[in-house]
């Protein structure tokens, strides 16, 4: 499963400037719905379910990363957006530092094991320090594209 499958290119935010995480997952979701990606009526129960996921322990994973997802029936195939923080972003995260690097991922309810290998996938990347590097310094949509792809192909 590569990253730019399920990555909306249009829905990719470079240059978030928000300072909370409800205000983060708002714009990322917003963000799918201007791409097209979900529908206006349904961003705010998306928006919900996420917050609901992130009350269970907050998916900001350390050193700088978050990885905000959740299942939801008004989408029929894996969708994602990143978005990129120069100042960072308080979400709760496990080693107390604020977030630079945001993956916002929903995958339709019957499709777990897709939402497992698309986690996974995310995760193993952001593992990489020079692929989160890269990715931080990314000042474009296409930039991050062009990121993923290179990840895809395993050259960085």
């Amino acid at each position: 499963m590569r990253l730019s499958e399920f990555v909306i290119s249009k829905a990719i935010l470079p240059d978030l400037s928000v300072n909370t995480k409800e205000a983060a997952i708002r714009q990322m979701v917003e963000s799918l719905g201007a791409s097209g990606s979900i529908k206006k009526d349904d961003q705010d129960s998306i928006i919900a379910a996420i917050l609901k996921r992130e009350e269970l322990g907050s998916t900001g994973i350390g050193k700088g990363v978050a990885v905000p997802h959740t299942k939801h029936p008004s989408v029929d195939r894996l969708i994602a957006t990143i978005a990129l923080s120069k100042d960072g972003v308080d979400f709760a995260s496990l080693d107390g530092e604020d977030v630079f690097i945001l993956f916002l991922l929903v995958s339709p309810p019957d499709r777990p094991g897709d939402h497992l290998r698309a986690l996974e996938n995310i995760s193993r990347h952001l593992r990489d320090d020079t692929f989160c590097s890269f990715l931080r310094q990314a000042a474009s949509s296409q930039a991050v594209m062009d990121l993923l792809e290179e990840a895809d192909n395993n050259q960085l």
